[in-house]
């Protein structure tokens, strides 16, 4: 089975942890880009007024994304992105609505240091609704590539 690592990462962690899960996997990589990159005042959730705080209380919004990562030659698809308001960041909300899942295996992985799957796997399964999706794990973004591959092998994919 060929393998596909796409994530989307605002300030590096979570692309980190992507790309230590792909070198664990032998699987190649792809990036969730913004059309409009997030800039720090962007990510400042305490800030009621910034881009992610307006976005994320809008559960229809859907950022645009600067081209989109084509999964058409894989069968198992990682998606990683960081919890943001215990959710996925809208911007993957675009990448999955987008997207064909028919037939393929989705199997999310989320970075946050104290923040669970909130309502993640729900989300994920109504807007991906051609996948096989598989309980997602949080990671901290400190995880050994040793805790990432027995990860892995837990999945028996």
């Amino acid at each position: 089975m060929k393998k596909l690592v796409v994530y989307f990462s605002a300030t590096g962690h979570t692309a980190d942890v992507a790309e230590r899960l792909a070198e664990t996997l032998g699987a190649d990589t792809a990036a969730i880009v913004p059309a409009v990159p997030y800039t720090p005042h962007d990510l400042d959730w305490n800030d009621k007024n910034s881009r992610s705080t307006v976005e994320m209380d809008d559960p229809t919004c859907r950022p645009a994304m600067k081209g989109k990562p084509d999964i058409s030659g894989y069968d198992v698809i990682y998606l990683g992105f960081p919890v943001w308001w215990y959710r996925e960041p809208s911007i993957v909300d675009t990448f999955l609505e987008c997207t064909d899942f028919s037939g393929k295996t989705l199997i999310p992985f989320v970075t946050s240091s104290a923040s669970g799957m909130g309502s993640i796997m729900d989300n994920i399964r109504r807007l991906a609704p051609g996948a096989k999706v598989c309980d997602g794990r949080r990671f901290d973004i400190q995880v050994s590539g040793d805790t990432l591959r027995k990860w892995a092998e837990e999945l028996r994919i």
